[in-house]
Formats: C-alpha cells, sequence, structure tokens
C-alpha cells in the first residue's frame, strides 16, 4: 500500500457525505473514512465506521458538523480494526446511536448484522453483505440509490489506492476471492472505500483486485517449485522477503501477513 492525500471528498454519491479522520499512516492513507448516510430531508442519519480512538473527539465534532443537525440512528462497522471501530464506544455514548456489526462483542443495544440484511434507516435503504477476507468479520454496505448504479461502501475490503491485506490467520484468501468475485457481480456501482478516494466501478475494481491476487498465488507456486524440498518448511517470513524485496519497514509485517494467507491457501489447494 501506498501513502495518498486523496480522500472521497465531502459528498462522494448521493445521499452520502464523508469526513475523513485525520490519522493519515502507509496503512489508512490520508486516514479513515466516515460516511453519513441519509436521504434529502430526513431528520436522521446512518454512520459508517466513527474511526480510531486517537482522533475520536476531534472526528465526533466534524461529523457532527457534517450533519448539519440530524441525529446519527444507526451506527454499522464495516469490521473489527482499530482505525474503524475505535471510536465506537464514544460515538455511541454521545449518540445514543446503537451499534452494529458482524462481531456480537462489537455491537452496542442491538443484534449483530445478517448477510444480505435490508436496512430502512434515514428513509434510505442499506444493504448488508458479508465480505470475509481481509478479516472474516469483514462487512460492505451497498446503498442502491446512491446514483444510477448506487454505491458500496467497502471498508478495507477495496480500498481507493492500492491494495487491501489480508489479516491471516483471521483473514483467508479463499473467503477473500469469493467475496471480491461477489463484488465484482454488482456491475458499476461507486467503491466507497475505507480509505482512499472513490472509485467508479466495483466491478473493475474487483476484478483488478482478483488479478492481484491470483498473481500473488502463482509468484508463491513458483517459489516453492524453487525452493524443491525446501518447500515444505519455508516460511511466510522467507516467501515475503522474495516477494516483496523492497518493502517499506513500516509495513513489513503486514506483507508477511498476507503472503501467510496465499501460503496457507496454495498449501491447502494442493493438500
Amino acid at each position: 500500500m501506498t501513502s495518498t492525500d486523496s480522500t472521497p471528498g465531502p459528498d462522494p454519491a448521493p445521499f452520502i457525505s464523508c469526513v475523513t479522520a485525520q490519522n493519515p499512516s502507509p496503512m489508512t492513507l490520508a486516514g479513515t473514512n466516515t460516511y453519513l448516510i441519509g436521504a434529502p430531508g430526513s431528520e436522521s442519519l446512518t454512520l459508517v465506521d466513527p474511526g480510531p480512538a486517537e482522533t475520536a473527539e476531534a472526528h465526533l465534532d466534524a461529523v457532527r458538523t457534517a450533519a448539519q443537525g440530524r441525529r446519527i440512528e444507526l451506527i454499522l462497522l464495516t469490521h473489527r480494526h482499530e482505525d474503524h471501530a475505535g471510536a465506537v464506544e464514544l460515538f455511541h455514548e454521545a449518540t445514543g446511536a446503537p451499534v452494529r456489526a458482524h462481531l456480537p462483542e462489537l455491537c452496542r443495544a442491538a443484534t449483530p448484522l445478517t448477510d444480505g440484511e435490508r436496512l430502512v434507516v434515514a428513509d434510505t435503504v442499506i444493504l448488508a453483505l458479508h465480505t470475509p477476507g481481509h478479516t472474516s468479520d469483514s462487512c460492505c454496505f451497498q446503498v442502491p440509490s446512491a446514483g444510477s448504479d448506487g454505491a458500496i461502501l467497502t471498508g478495507d475490503t477495496i480500498l481507493g489506492s492500492g491494495t487491501s491485506m489480508l489479516d491471516h490467520p483471521d483473514g483467508r484468501l479463499v473467503d477473500y476471492l469469493a467475496s471480491l468475485a461477489r463484488l465484482r457481480a454488482e456491475g458499476d456501482a461507486t467503491v466507497l472505500p475505507g480509505h482512499g478516494p472513490a472509485l467508479d466501478s466495483v466491478a473493475q475494481a474487483a476484478n483488478e483486485y482478483l488479478e492481484h491476487r491470483r498473481a500473488r498465488v502463482r509468484q508463491v507456486r513458483e517459489a516453492l517449485a524453487d525452493l524443491g524440498d525446501d518447500a515444505a518448511h519455508v516460511t511466510a517470513a522467507r516467501l515475503a522477503e522474495r516477494i516483496y524485496p523492497d518493502v517499506d519497514e513500516r509495513v513489513a509485517a503486514v506483507a508477511e501477513m498476507t503472503v501467510a494467507a496465499h501460503l496457507d491457501y496454495v498449501r491447502s489447494s494442493t493438500s
């Protein structure tokens, strides 16, 4: 992943606005994108991903400004990582809004999300899609009314720049490939990612991600073939040094986790 200053902008799609938390890094790009969803004229909004604990109070003020007096009726989480969910307690207490996520332990005054669940909040329909891979609990949120082709909030399943990591062993490549194929079938819906700028087509983005992951699988297979008898004992750390020889030290551990997910996939598919 590479750093970028780009964000989706304040109004990336009809019915949806964005406020980016001030937590830029090589992993979070310009920062974590918090989205507010609600039809024009609605007195309330749905909030997706309150962001990290470190910037929670300032970010809450920025979100309230963007809400323009409208009440936060529901908080949704794309997944468990701290840069997306760290501020959930503060936002829940400050707004009184229930919190829903795939994992029960992340929910507040509400039940976990189910795959394909249809939510109607702030006069807007939101479809919850369970899309594991980045993490086992990752979800995307589809807003069919947001433009002619709709929009999909993808969390870290698809980023606005670069590629995402797999939090192995919780995140599994076999799940990720299936989730990307599912998103590819959604056509030209706008991608509103957890980090980075909006993308024009979820089908195009998902297809590029699939090609990238398949290329990494081929690299792992080739590396194992080159190692011969040592292949059965090679570690993800050793493969990561080969596949990512010039990796930024700040994301070296993440690169190793992602390689571990590919190595597990290759070994499982040949066992």
